[in-house]
C-alpha cells in the first residue's frame, strides 16, 4: 500500500492508523497546490479530486476520502481492533463519529487554511471551530476515554488529527481541557509518534 499525504493534513489519521496496525505501506507527499507527488507523478492522474489522502492499494486500486481509507484500513486489520465489528450498534457509532468529523469538524477549519479568505470570514471559522470543539468537550464530559465502545478506533486518529491543526492557527485548547487530554493521549501513542515524525511534524 501506498499513503499520498502532506504533512499534518487529514491523511495524518490514516498514517496513524496504519502504523496502529503493523501493516507495511510506503508513504508519498503530495503538493497539493502543484498537484504533483514528491517524485513528479501528476497528482490528479492518482485522485481527480486533487486532495489527499489517497490509499493506493497491492492491486493498484485507489480509494480516496479519509473516513473511507480510514474504515478500509480497520477492516483490513481486524486483529488491530480499530473500529467495531460491523453490523453492531458500536459499528454505527463509528459511522456517526466518522461522517461528523469529516462534514463538521474538518470542514469549519477550511477558511482558516484558505489564503483567499476574507477576515470576516477567518473570524467567523474560529467560531465555527470552537463551537465545534463545545460538542467535543461535552462528549468526553462523561469520563470516556475515547469516542467510540471506550477503545482507540480510527476516529480517535481523525479527531487527533484534525483537532491538531489547533496548534498551527493559535487556537489554545486549554478552553477545553477534555479534549486537550484526549489530544495529548493520542499524540504519546507509537503509532502517532512514528507516523508524525515520518511527516516531519515532530523530532
Amino acid at each position: 500500500m501506498k499513503l499520498y499525504y502532506k504533512p499534518g493534513a487529514c491523511p495524518l489519521a490514516s498514517h496513524i492508523a496504519l502504523y496502529e496496525t503493523g501493516a507495511v505501506f510506503e508513504i508519498e507527499a503530495v503538493d497539493t497546490h502543484a498537484g504533483r507527488t514528491e517524485t513528479g507523478d501528476d497528482f490528479r492522474a492518482i485522485n481527480p479530486n486533487g486532495y489527499v489522502p489517497a490509499l493506493r492499494l497491492d492491486d493498484g486500486a485507489i480509494l480516496t476520502e479519509g473516513a473511507a481509507v480510514l474504515q478500509l484500513i480497520a477492516d483490513r486489520h481486524p486483529e488491530a481492533g480499530l473500529a467495531p465489528e460491523a453490523g453492531t450498534f458500536d459499528r454505527t457509532r463509528l459511522h456517526e463519529a466518522l461522517n461528523w468529523i469529516s462534514a463538521e469538524l474538518h470542514k469549519a477549519f477550511g477558511p482558516l487554511f484558505r489564503s483567499s479568505a476574507t477576515k470576516d470570514e477567518q473570524a467567523a471559522a474560529r467560531i465555527a471551530v470552537a463551537t465545534k470543539f463545545d460538542r467535543v468537550e461535552s462528549q468526553f464530559s462523561d469520563g470516556r476515554t475515547w469516542m467510540v465502545a471506550d477503545r482507540f478506533s480510527v476516529a480517535d486518529a481523525y479527531l487527533f488529527a484534525v483537532a491538531n491543526w489547533a496548534n498551527f492557527i493559535g487556537i489554545d485548547l486549554a478552553r477545553w481541557p477534555n479534549l486537550a487530554a484526549f489530544v495529548a493521549r493520542v499524540a504519546e501513542r507509537p503509532a502517532t509518534q512514528n507516523a508524525m515524525k515520518a511527516e516531519g511534524l515532530i523530532q
